[in-house]
């Protein structure tokens, strides 16, 4: 096992996934109380990738890292991405919710031999450049950090000089950034998400992302060419979708390319994939399965229309406002739509159905779209660990 810490742990999909790979959390830092109803409660019930962890619920600029000392080789987290978010105010440093400082301290205190860290795509935003430099040359020089006034655009300053002059002795990490979209990774769901890995220098280590081994061609390829999507969930033809010809041309080319070959990519899964076994949600269904409670009152409106069942999830959002009307829905074969149960989500977010969210619906939902999709989570973390 790899012993490991996770900041910003939310309810616990990287941290999770990380556990899947292969490592041992001896700690899961988080502040808000939800969550950690959510993170305790599921290590009482014996979760395994979570079991014996032990939650800090304490403000992160607080923590003291002495303690762990040498024992922690890997450091993961999802600093909050509301200053970077499509959907928030945008404001990057000038916001006080920016904790990637914060994520710098701990690797610059426990020195790791490796982290990964998440955060949302609007971290790319051109508006953004600038400062997301700023934040890849912290994670490389973190014995580097900010001195007492001055301001980020001067440290930055001096970060650059520093990379450029190659003379730098302190602790220096090979840091490597990519935007992933969970979908090519095996979750049911659009979504899009940076990735930051990082390799302390001095163990010379040479790595990549792993390649995502599914595709919307090969989704395409199964539902136009031999139809064995719908055969699978016994979907009659006047149920099925009706494709352009953008999409029958990408179909026909899979084919053309992969129809016999064993390394062909898996095909995208979809909401039916995902959630097609569940019952409809009804109260009276909700102790069978829990948190699978019919919420009633959502509705869709220009540029969020909910997600169609025979696609991946459009993005599970947590919402800066508490949760976004059109956008965690589901439409129906009717062409109603519903809000998605709390478990949906969560299985559209790739947590088993064991892992329980504690909370409001509200806040199981907002737990659910800050989270990491736990499967993406886990084939990131499994790159890594192999390395160490």
């Amino acid at each position: 096992m790899i012993n490991s810490i996770e900041l910003f742990t939310g309810a616990g999909g990287l941290a999770m996934g990380m556990g899947m790979a292969g490592c041992q959390h001896h700690a899961l830092i988080e502040w808000d109380k939800n969550s950690c109803d959510t993170l305790r409660g599921n290590i009482k019930m014996g979760n395994n990738s979570i079991s014996n962890c032990e939650v800090i619920q304490e403000d992160i600029r607080s923590i003291d890292y002495s303690k762990f000392n040498d024992s922690i080789q890997i450091i993961a987290g999802g600093p909050p991405c509301q200053p970077f978010s499509l959907g928030g105010k945008r404001k990057a440093h000038n916001d006080v919710r920016d904790m990637f400082p914060e994520a710098v301290r701990a690797v610059r205190e426990i020195k790791p031999k490796a982290f990964v860290f998440e955060n949302v795509k609007g971290l790319l935003r051109k508006s953004f450049a600038t400062y997301f430099n700023y934040i890849l040359l912290q994670l490389t020089y973190p014995d580097c950090p900010k001195k007492e006034f001055e301001d980020w655009a001067g440290h930055l300053s001096r970060l650059e000089k520093i990379h450029t002059s190659g003379h730098y002795m302190g602790i220096q990490y090979h840091v490597v950034p990519r935007l992933l979209n969970a979908a090519d990774y095996g979750v049911p769901q659009l979504r899009y998400r940076v990735i930051i890995v990082g390799f302390r220098e001095d163990l010379g280590i040479e790595w990549t992302f792993p390649d995502g081994d599914f595709s919307k061609d090969a989704l395409l390829y199964s539902q136009i060419i031999t139809c064995e999507y719908w055969d699978e969930h016994k979907i009659a033809a006047k149920d099925r979708l009706v494709f352009s010809d953008v999409d029958i041309n990408r179909a026909q080319i899979f084919k053309d390319k992969y129809s016999s070959r064993q390394d062909a990519p898996k095909r995208w899964l979809t909401v039916r994939d995902a959630i097609g076994d569940l019952p409809a949600p009804t109260n009276a269904n909700s102790k069978e399965i829990p948190n699978h409670e019919f919420r009633p009152g959502a509705r869709s409106y220009t540029g969020h229309t909910g997600s169609i069942m025979d696609e991946p999830s459009k993005t599970i959002k947590a919402g800066a406002h508490g949760v976004p009307g059109g956008e965690n829905t589901i439409v129906l074969s009717d062409g109603s739509i519903r809000y998605y149960t709390v478990r949906e989500s969560a299985r559209i977010q790739t947590f088993p159905d064991e892992y329980l969210f504690f909370g409001s619906w509200t806040e199981s939902m907002r737990q659910i779209g800050n989270a990491v999709p736990v499967k993406l989570a886990q084939m990131v973390g499994n790159s890594v660990v192999s390395m160490l």
